[in-house]
């Protein structure tokens, strides 16, 4: 697990369950038990993607259980595209994809929004093409 920047006690921002809120509201979720699960399962699968100051600066931006989610996971050596990203955490979760996008759409909105634009785009720089719609951002890609 990755060390946190700053103390738990200095990082001003959300809580943990105003997050799972945010999630719950987002993706239109009748519980705020289903928001958690869903909320776990992205951090965690997002969390085997990332590696870097990307990384360490973005668990800086979550509520520290949130960061502990993300943090918990030993990042792959062969980084998923974004539509990869989707199907392997639906195996991992036993959802179906649709779901399951819809379920990281939920999640990475509110995560894109913690993290602020700057980091976002440096994420979104280190991985590999395809989750950009996931964050909630057009993916713009040059004609050849």
């Amino acid at each position: 697990m990755l060390p946190l920047r700053e103390p738990a006690a200095a990082r001003p921002g959300l809580m943990f369950h105003q997050m799972v809120e945010r999630i719950r509201y987002e993706g239109a979720y009748p519980t705020r038990e289903r928001a958690e699960d869903v909320t776990r399962a992205v951090l965690a699968a997002l969390g085997r993607q990332l590696t870097g100051d990307e990384r360490v600066d973005l668990a800086a931006c979550l509520p520290v259980e949130a960061a502990r989610f993300f943090t918990s996971q030993i990042p792959d050596t062969q980084p998923l595209t974004g539509w990869g990203f989707v199907k392997d955490l639906a195996t991992r979760t036993g959802g179906t994809p649709a779901t399951t996008r819809w379920d990281t759409g939920a999640v990475l909105a509110v995560v894109g929004h913690l993290a602020g634009p700057g980091l976002l785009d440096r994420i979104l720089a280190q991985l590999p093409a395809g989750y950009a719609l996931l964050f909630g951002r057009a993916e713009l890609t040059q004609a050849a």
